[in-house]
């Protein structure tokens, strides 16, 4: 086969894909958390502790991202959140 025709197999590149999300880390530290969501060590460890997320174990502290990542979810806005903001974009051309 080709290096093109691997490239443009879709079942190909699903597998790639799959394979890619199997390697993503799990758990995060707290430091490459913080990294990873730009969020302060104190919002970082509020929100995780409130998701649920926190693993303590011999002074190490782990954030489960799969949680976390459900947990922030929550918190996402959909565009119709903010119709003021629409009607100012309107008035403002």
């Amino acid at each position: 086969m080709r290096t093109e025709d691997m490239y443009y197999n879709e079942q190909k590149r699903s597998e790639v894909m799959e394979a890619a999300r199997r390697l993503r880390r799990k758990f995060l530290r707290y430091q490459q958390a913080e990294i990873v969501y730009s969020l302060s060590h104190k919002k970082l460890m509020e929100l995780a502790n409130a998701a649920g997320a926190i693993y303590r174990m011999d002074g190490i502290v782990l954030i489960n991202r799969d949680i976390f990542d459900e947990y922030l979810e929550r918190f996402h806005e959909t565009k119709d959140a903010f119709p003021m903001e629409e009607e100012e974009d309107k008035y403002a051309q």
